[in-house]
């Protein structure tokens, strides 16, 4: 127990999940477990299998217990548990946080935060809103084009609404050649498609079409790829920025995950009064579209053209201590196990806080 006074935080990690980024995740949960403080936790890693079966895994625990080594990426196996004894902590004395290590849909759209909320779980990161607002990129270039935040320019298609031969056409005269192509709510830049031409473009629609309802077309824009890390609520703390140099003609889900052939370089190589601009962009960005805890700001930087163009955020972002997220802290002096504290501590925050308004009129 060491010299930690109180009962020990239960930190419920929850990992997998049924998007088509469930192996990052079980990635990413392995190198939290491994780092956060076992002095100060409770740890308890929940895998979510591909079927949506919540399990346990006892062998993680035994290992934490143990002092032994974690595996490279966690295995969603164990002990089958039902999801709302676990989130609940039902029957355990000491209080829980969950952190969501959940990419993409079912994990980082609202949903697990939903769930969260409705049983008064303090929890790490966005809540609802910021979490749906953020993983539906349509969604978010609206609020984003509101709080008048520079972007790309970029057309929408709704399946079943829209006539594809005329956004086609829409998007090739306004956007010009070539375009992206995203399903509105995958993240990790999967079912992500460059069209050169209009057959093309009509293709990737379809692509799209596989993981969404709702596309987004984008203009190709020839600007360096700058991030920033956000930290905090109401006036959160921004990281210096990273730059990536992508390996592949842009950068797709197997340079990030699989071949790693993309560079990070932090901090990103670009002049101060740039840093100062892209860092307050980050965190009007994070504030317009309501993110808590922790965010990932993705920037396009044109140089010769209009400057600062918002790509994306990521209201959970990659956090193996080799992404990005984490890299950019701890250039700012904040090491990884001291980041997972101050998130720690800033959902307890945020539950008290939202704890205390009325409920009645």
């Amino acid at each position: 127990m060491g010299a930690m006074s109180g009962p020990l935080l239960r930190l419920v990690v929850l990992f997998g999940g049924v998007s088509a980024e469930h192996d990052v995740s079980c990635v990413t949960a392995a190198h939290v477990l491994a780092a956060a403080d076992r002095a100060k936790y409770d740890l308890v890693p929940i895998g979510i299998a591909k079927d949506g079966t919540w399990l346990r895994n006892d062998k993680a625990i035994a290992a934490l217990v143990e002092g032994g080594d974690l595996p490279d990426s966690l295995e969603p196996a164990g002990t089958v548990v039902d999801p709302l004894a676990v989130i609940r902590g039902d029957g355990q004395p000491n209080p829980t946080v969950v952190l969501p290590l959940l990419h993409g849909p079912h994990g980082e759209d609202g949903t697990i935060q939903g769930l969260l909320e409705l049983f008064g779980v303090p929890y790490v990161g966005s809540g609802v809103l910021g979490s749906a607002l953020c993983m539906d990129k349509a969604a978010a270039k609206i609020v984003a084009q509101q709080a008048g935040i520079p972007q790309c320019r970029w057309v929408e298609f709704r399946d079943g609404i829209d006539d594809s031969e005329t956004v086609v056409a829409r998007a090739v005269e306004q956007l010009g050649l070539p375009v992206f192509v995203k399903p509105a709510n995958m993240g990790s830049s999967v079912g992500i498609t460059k069209a050169h031409d209009a057959a093309e473009l009509d293709r990737a629609i379809d692509i799209a079409l596989r993981y969404d309802d709702v596309v987004v077309i984008e203009e190709a824009v020839v600007g360096r790829e700058i991030e920033v890390a956000v930290l905090g609520t109401t006036s959160p703390e921004t990281s210096v920025p990273g730059e990536i140099l992508p390996g592949s003609d842009f950068y797709d889900y197997e340079d990030k995950y699989v071949t790693g052939a993309a560079r990070l370089v932090i901090p990103a190589g670009i002049p101060d009064a740039a840093t100062v601009e892209v860092q307050e962009l980050a965190a009007r960005a994070f504030a317009a579209l309501r993110c808590s805890g922790l965010a990932r700001v993705d920037f396009f930087y044109e140089e010769e053209g209009r400057g600062w163009l918002l790509n994306e955020v990521n209201t959970i972002p990659g956090f193996t201590p080799g992404s990005m997220y984490p890299k950019m802290w701890e250039a700012t002096g904040l090491p990884y196990a001291d980041l997972i504290d101050r998130l720690v501590t800033l959902a307890l925050e945020t539950h008290r806080r939202r704890a205390g308004f009325a409920t009645d009129h």
